[in-house]
C-alpha cells in the first residue's frame, strides 16, 4: 500500500484539491496506481509509464468526470483497458456500479486482480466486446475513454442503455463532425468542457442520449 512517501502522493493530493475531492481517496487510487506500474512491466498494460504521467493521464484525467456521474447507480466503462476511467470512478463513487467492459484477456486478468486487491465490491470485469454484453438497457450511462468515435460507440454500445440512459463520452477537442454524424435515434444533450488538473490540452465531456428520451 502507498505510504505517506509515496513520490506521487502531492501531485495527487493537489489534483484531488483541485477536483473538490477527498483527499482520503489518494490512497487508494495510488493502491492502484502501483498495481498498474507492476502489472505494465510485464504486460504492456498501457504506453504512458512515467508515474507522473500517469497521475495525469490516468487518474486526474479519469477523475475530471467524477461529478457528472455522482447521482448515477450503474455505469459501463466500454473498453476499459486497464480500468479508465472505471476503476478511479468506482473508487471514488461507491453507491456506483461499475461494469468494466474489456475484450483483451491480459487486461481483463489485470482488471479482476485490481477489483479484488482493491476490494472494490461496486465493480465488475466483463470480459466481451461491448456488442456482445447481453444486458440489455442494463445502465443508466455508459462511458468509453479511448474507444472510437461516437456513432461507433452507440453502435457497439447502445443496447445496453437504459431508455432514458446516457452515452458520456470523454473527448479532446469538441468533437464537433463526430456529433454531426449521430445515427437516427440519439440527440446531443450537452458538451461540457473539462479540467483536468496538470493538464494543458482540451477535454470535453459528450452526452448523447435517445431522441424519444425526456430531456
Amino acid at each position: 500500500m502507498p505510504t505517506s512517501a509515496h513520490p506521487q502522493q502531492q501531485r495527487l493530493l493537489h489534483g484531488l484539491d483541485a477536483l473538490g475531492l477527498d483527499p482520503a481517496l489518494a490512497t487508494p487510487l495510488l493502491a492502484y496506481l502501483d498495481l498498474l506500474q507492476r502489472w505494465n512491466r510485464t504486460y504492456n498494460l498501457t504506453a504512458i509509464r512515467d508515474p507522473d504521467a500517469m497521475v495525469v493521464l490516468h487518474l486526474l484525467d479519469s477523475l475530471a468526470m467524477a461529478a457528472h456521474v455522482g447521482g448515477l447507480r450503474t455505469l459501463a466503462d466500454l473498453g476499459t483497458g486497464p480500468g479508465l476511467p472505471g476503476i478511479p470512478l468506482a473508487i471514488t463513487h461507491p453507491q456506483l456500479q461499475v461494469a468494466l467492459v474489456e475484450s483483451n484477456g491480459k487486461k481483463a486478468r489485470f482488471l479482476r486482480e485490481a477489483v479484488r486487491t482493491l476490494g472494490l465490491g461496486n465493480a465488475r470485469v466483463l470480459e466481451a466486446r461491448a456488442e456482445a454484453v447481453a444486458e440489455p438497457g442494463a445502465f443508466e450511462a455508459i462511458t468509453a475513454r479511448a474507444l472510437a468515435t461516437l456513432p461507433d460507440i452507440l453502435a457497439v454500445g447502445g443496447h445496453l442503455l437504459a431508455a432514458d440512459g446516457q452515452l458520456l463520452a470523454m473527448k479532446g477537442t469538441r468533437p464537433d463532425q463526430e456529433i454531426a454524424a449521430l445515427p437516427a435515434g440519439w440527440r446531443l444533450l450537452s458538451v461540457e468542457a473539462l479540467s483536468v488538473p496538470g493538464l494543458g490540452a482540451e477535454r470535453h465531456l459528450v452526452r448523447v442520449g435517445r431522441a424519444n428520451a425526456p430531456a
